[in-house]
């Protein structure tokens, strides 16, 4: 194999998966090492870098993080890295005075935002700072999106959402509430505007169109429509007997509200098995906790009425059969059953929704009716017009959102100041070494075996009194001084110099995991075969030294394995080996302005 370049930003790829699991690149390990030392107002900064809203995402994030998380190969629950952004934001100081300064004068151009969610808040955080003025056009009398009408106060409290949406507005953001777009043909041709961001969200929840539907209407409803309605307190009852379709998180949430507006039963009903489940698993567990029934391989067939209201549904019973990848390969139905219900809320999917775009605009959409927008600038086939969020690629999440916003905010910068929009400063890497002494590292190295702690909720009991009790309580100070020491600090890496091993095997020797092996070089495939341990994980490349002075052979780690204990860099008699942390440089809208203007000519 070839040597690795541990010079690389792959390199740091391939080892902090945590990180780049997370599409706003999260720099996991520094934040959860500044919760180690109480440092929460330090923590939430770093956090606040790249993902914008800590509180909001430390309790609905989708975690894409956490499967990532390396702790997870080990005891198969990984650190709870999205609670622990909450711990931060729970117990941080003002941050008032720690945020952008925003230049009291400005660059001249101005820029407009549909639609107040998350895409358009992190453009504005963003470019606020480089001195544009940002415009947010928000059809609702309170700015959030989807943030605010669809995620339930149990789960994410006003207050929280209030004050971080807050910190972006207050940087002087012209917020207009109440101003619906009807035609983005009178805002392109008079509003003055350099540039459009449009972070309108997918709004239109899916159909279910079976016989029915339009006679018991006044009891079925769209999902997202439904929350919308329940956030603004236009509904604030339902009937006893729910029956929610679908199994995503929307579906969660609708059954669990369901639930607090005075339903006694309450069940998901899902059409394939539970390995089929688009809700986070422990969007699941809540429900269940709570009493909600999931009901499998249950295919929705008609909506039953009866005397003009709605009864029930009936449903076809499936079987499934399932190939050795454990996907469907065969389905069949096998019965019907009629369940009662005195509302149905629709949880199915959701769509994206332009019929204020008009279509000869030269924004060109496909045969879904779905804008064609470049995957990395973000710009719509329309040059200054981008979009973000669930208005760009349809329904993904939170986390995914705040990414689309940082990226488009460098297109947006880059239009602007008349450069190409695919031209970008790409990722960059620093590693410093962390020793303090000959056997002292600057960072916890010690392997903690404790398990993953256990959120605390409201009792049952309490939970229900009112809509917008939060269920999680975050963490109390004990579980948190645990919680941190379960992060193997994957980002401080073993650096291995190949040219100082003398081959005393001291490293081998008191490797508890056996992740290193020194052998002749060959082909991947073969030379997993003589590994100390069996590298099971073939996704993770193996690391491989140049050659050894003294005989050639070469120092392969299995990075699947290690833990990241630096007992390799204390034992190694010559600094062969040393743990340098390694920091990944993911560029923001600042750092391509920092980088433009250096390449303005300078006057003497």
């Amino acid at each position: 194999m070839e040597p690795t370049d541990t010079s690389h930003p792959d390199y740091y790829h391939r080892v902090v998966d945590c990180q780049w699991a997370c599409p706003a690149h999260t720099d996991v390990p520094e934040y959860i090492r500044l919760i180690a030392q109480g440092r929460f107002t330090d923590a939430y900064m770093v956090n606040r870098h790249s993902n914008v809203f800590p509180g909001i995402l430390g309790r609905v994030c989708d975690r894409p993080c956490e499967p990532a998380c390396r702790r997870g190969r080990i005891e198969q629950k990984p650190v709870a890295i999205c609670r622990l952004k909450r711990v931060a934001a729970d117990h941080r100081d003002e941050v008032s005075g720690r945020l952008p300064k925003i230049p009291r004068l400005k660059n001249g151009k101005r820029i407009v935002c549909i639609g107040a969610g998350c895409a358009s808040l992190t453009v504005a955080n963003d470019l606020m700072p480089l001195g544009y003025e940002v415009t947010i056009l928000e059809q609702y009398g309170e700015p959030g999106g989807l943030m605010r009408t669809n995620i339930p106060s149990f789960r994410l409290p006003a207050t929280v959402l209030n004050e971080e949406i807050g910190m972006i507005v207050d940087m002087g953001v012209e917020l207009r509430l109440n101003t619906k777009v009807e035609s983005m043909r009178e805002l392109l041709a008079h509003g003055g505007f350099d540039a459009v961001f449009v972070g309108s969200g997918a709004p239109k929840g899916k159909e279910l169109a079976l016989p029915g539907r339009a006679e018991g209407a006044a009891n079925i409803h769209i999902g997202i429509a439904w929350l919308e309605s329940v956030a603004f307190g236009h509904i604030d009852k339902i009937g006893k007997r729910v029956l929610i379709i679908g199994v995503g998180n929307t579906a969660m949430d609708c059954c669990r509200t369901s639930l607090r507006l005075g339903a006694d039963s309450v069940k998901v009903m899902a059409r394939k098995p539970r390995g089929f489940f688009k809700a986070s698993e422990w969007e699941l567990e809540d429900a269940e906790e709570e009493s909600v029934q999931i009901v499998v391989n249950r295919s929705p067939k008609a909506f039953v009425i009866e005397n003009g209201r709605l009864t029930g549904m009936r449903f076809d019973k499936m079987h499934y059969e399932l190939d050795a990848q454990g996907r469907i390969s065969a389905e069949r139905i096998v019965g019907e059953e009629f369940l009662p219900a005195d509302d149905v809320i629709l949880a199915i999917g959701q769509e994206n929704a332009f019929p204020w775009i008009e279509r000869d605009l030269g924004i060109q959409f496909d045969k879904w009716d779905v804008p064609l927008i470049d995957a990395v600038t973000f710009q719509s086939t329309r040059p200054g017009v981008f979009f973000g969020g669930d208005a760009a690629f349809g329904p993904k999440n939170i986390i995914w959102a705040v990414e689309h916003g940082h990226q488009a905010a460098i297109s947006i910068h880059r239009h602007c100041q008349g450069e190409a929009v695919q031209e970008r400063l790409p990722p960059g890497m620093n590693l410093q070494s962390r020793k303090m002494g000959m056997h002292e590292w600057s960072y916890a190295n010690d392997y903690t075996p404790v398990e993953r702690r256990l959120m605390p909720h409201v009792s049952l009991k309490e939970r229900f009194k009112k809509l917008n009790i939060e269920v999680e309580l975050g963490f109390t100070a004990e579980q948190v001084e645990q919680e941190v020491q379960r992060c193997l600090n994957c980002d401080v890496q073993t650096v291995f110099t190949a040219k100082l091993c003398i081959e005393c095997d001291a490293c081998l020797d008191i490797c508890p995991v056996d992740c290193l092996t020194i052998t002749h070089n060959g082909a991947e495939a073969e030379l997993r075969q003589r590994l100390k341990a069996p590298a099971k994980n073939l996704d993770q490349p193996l690391f491989v030294s140049a050659g050894l002075p003294q005989t050639g052979r070469v120092m392969v780690k299995d990075e699947d394995l290690c833990v990241h204990c630096g007992l390799c860099a204390e034992r190694c008699p010559t600094a062969a080996w040393d743990m340098q942390k390694s920091e990944l440089r993911w560029p923001l809208a600042a750092d391509e302005a920092g980088a433009l203007e250096a390449r303005k000519p300078k006057i003497a």
